[in-house]
């Protein structure tokens, strides 16, 4: 099972067919990806279900459907056990960003977490979820698919918001903070913290 977000509304890939109350179910073989885009951003719909044939390839067949935006991120954690976290949007998210040229996923998400945070030293321990969202750029949908990895400092120095990019704070988090900021985030992001 995959779960694609619309805003917060998923779509869940799935193989199995279930009857759920405010979810509906298409074939992901020949659903029009447009039209469930437009019911869960028009309807009370809680979200949607895309039956497929195989586990195996239900997203691989889901992310031919739209372009494909590839970004790396981090869940970053430093020596107090605080996590990373950055503002933009009015919501708080996790720093990531697209690719470029021809670095690899890890040295994106790397690149990113420095340039949205200011946090040098940082070190991958482990790759966690990867996640996907669909969004609207000049009037297109296309499929956001974040590779999401663990990394560690113990950079103590300042915080950079990078304005550019639209954020406006950067801070370490500790768990009760952490909590509090998921309240108001994306749901893609709850599910890596």
């Amino acid at each position: 099972m995959y779960c694609v977000f619309v805003t917060d509304k998923p779509i869940i890939l799935t193989t199995q067919v279930s009857q759920e109350r405010n979810f509906k179910n298409y074939l992901l073989s020949t659903v029009q990806i447009g039209k469930v885009i437009k019911e869960l951003n028009s309807t009370s719909l809680k979200g949607i279900h895309l039956i497929g044939k195989k586990e195996e390839t239900l997203i691989k067949k889901f992310l031919k459907k739209l372009p494909n935006v590839v970004a790396g991120g981090g869940k970053v954690i430093n020596d107090k056990g605080e996590i990373l976290f950055i503002y933009r949007n009015d919501k708080w998210d996790l720093p990531k960003g697209k690719t470029e040229g021809k670095e690899t996923i890890e040295e994106t998400a790397l690149r990113e977490v420095e340039e949205e945070t200011g946090v040098s030293g940082l070190s991958i321990t482990k790759p966690i979820e990867t996640t996907y969202h669909i969004f609207k750029r000049n009037g297109k949908h296309k499929i956001k698919v974040t590779y999401w990895f663990e990394m560690i400092t113990s950079y103590s120095g300042s915080l950079s918001p990078q304005e550019n990019e639209g954020i406006t704070k950067v801070a370490w988090l500790n768990k009760e903070e952490s909590t509090k900021a998921l309240e108001n985030s994306y749901a893609n992001i709850k599910i890596l913290v």
